[in-house]
């Protein structure tokens, strides 16, 4: 038996003013208990509309076609009760308020019934409680609601983040790609001219090869630095044995094609007490990024150009420490010296990528840079990263 009944409400309530009528499902087989319900609910301001329903399929279809803001069970009906009405709800996911409005229960079933995520009970002998029980499954259903949408709406924002990032990467890896290969060419056609040059012993050509060789370098290195930025972003952290000595030396060689790099004594002194376990390649980038920030801003005014290279390894972690005599950092430049393309001096010719891209990458190891500098004097760059070893990772 379906019955449905609208009901508006004559003595407004000024809390209910801005709740728009509501569709309340009632499952009750006895019509005088849904009478008093529904004057219960007027004389509380509460403008709705009333479907009755008493049996399973009657329910199932109530809910499917009616779409009720608020279902009212009684427990027992002859061949169905709101304990198997709720659980088609929960089945359904439907995030309808679902109150028990019963004759006496036990307080061990009414507990069981909130444990299960029954909204409320309301006894029948005190009706005068089931307004405002409603009003307050009504306003959490819609903080659920509100919840669950925003949740939605941050996964899809997210999902759309990691497709701009995957498209960057494909674009940053496509361009760097394309320069690259012409990029070799010249750099090949370069150096035979260099050596032609060198048979017939010109030297204005020579000096002039040598400087678009130069040019072709760093336009070079700065693609290198595009493509190893976006893999220090999309790559896990890799931990094996370091050989730090090993890896500086390879990184000098990495920057030896700057104007100047022979013109830089350096000296290291490592006092490593423990084996070092990191990420080889990351440790790679940092340091030819602080050699060649200590080669492009040496002071050609002074009578040596030196770097003073120390290594300190414990069992927790490694700190490393590199301390020049050049042309230093002006104060006023400090707090930027971090963020991507800044360049602080007009000497620079770089993409301004080189301390950003160190903090970037030692971050990713979990470590910490500083940077202390006096301009006109030096400038000292402090990294100090985690000691792990294989069986332990680092987190992205």
């Amino acid at each position: 038996m379906i019955k449905e009944k609208s009901v508006d409400c004559c003595m407004p309530n000024p809390v209910m003013k801005t709740m728009e009528k509501i569709k309340v499902l009632m499952l009750e087989d006895v019509d005088d208990d849904v009478t008093i319900i529904e004057n219960v609910l007027q004389k509380a301001g509460i403008d709705h509309s009333t479907l009755q329903v008493d049996s399973k399929s009657e329910f199932i279809k109530g809910i499917k076609e009616y779409q009720p803001d608020v279902i009212l069970s009684d427990h027992s009906l002859p061949q169905f009760n709101s304990i198997e009405a709720h659980k088609i709800c929960l089945n359904e996911n439907l995030l309808i308020p679902f109150i028990l409005v019963t004759g006496a229960v036990s307080e061990e079933f009414a507990v069981t019934c909130l444990k299960h995520g029954i909204d409320d009970y309301i006894l029948k002998s005190n009706l005068s409680r089931l307004p405002s029980a409603i009003l307050t499954a009504l306003r959490q259903r819609e903080l659920e609601r509100m919840k669950l949408q925003a949740m939605q709406e941050l996964k899809e924002q997210n999902e759309q983040i990691l497709k701009i990032n995957k498209e960057l990467d494909s674009f940053i890896y496509s361009i760097s790609h394309s320069l690259r290969g012409p990029l070799s060419t010249v750099s090949g056609l370069l150096h035979l001219a260099e050596k032609e040059s060198q048979e017939k012993n010109d030297m204005s050509v020579k000096e002039l090869h040598q400087m678009m060789e130069t040019c072709v370098k760093r336009l070079d290195t700065t693609l290198r630095q595009m493509v190893d930025q976006s893999k220090n972003a999309r790559l896990e952290v890799d931990t094996d044995a370091i050989d730090i000595n090993a890896l500086l030396d390879k990184a000098m060689k990495n920057v030896s094609y700057l104007p100047g790099s022979n013109e830089v004594e350096v000296t290291i002194i490592n006092t490593a007490q423990a084996p070092f376990y990191s990420d080889a390649y990351r440790l790679e980038v940092i340091f030819n990024s602080i050699l060649s920030n200590v080669i492009k801003y040496r002071d050609p005014y002074k009578e040596k150009s030196v770097l003073l290279i120390q290594v300190i390894c414990t069992p927790e972690h490694a700190a490393m420490s590199f301390k020049d005599n050049g042309l230093g950092i002006p104060e006023k430049f400090m707090p930027n010296i971090f963020n991507m393309f800044y360049r602080a001096s007009e000497k620079s010719d770089g993409a301004g990528l080189g301390l950003y891209m160190v903090k970037e990458f030692v971050e990713k190891l979990k470590g910490s840079v500083t940077v202390t500098s006096v301009d006109n004097e030096s400038t000292s760059v402090t990294i100090v990263l985690p000691n792990v070893r294989k069986d332990y990772s680092v987190d992205n």
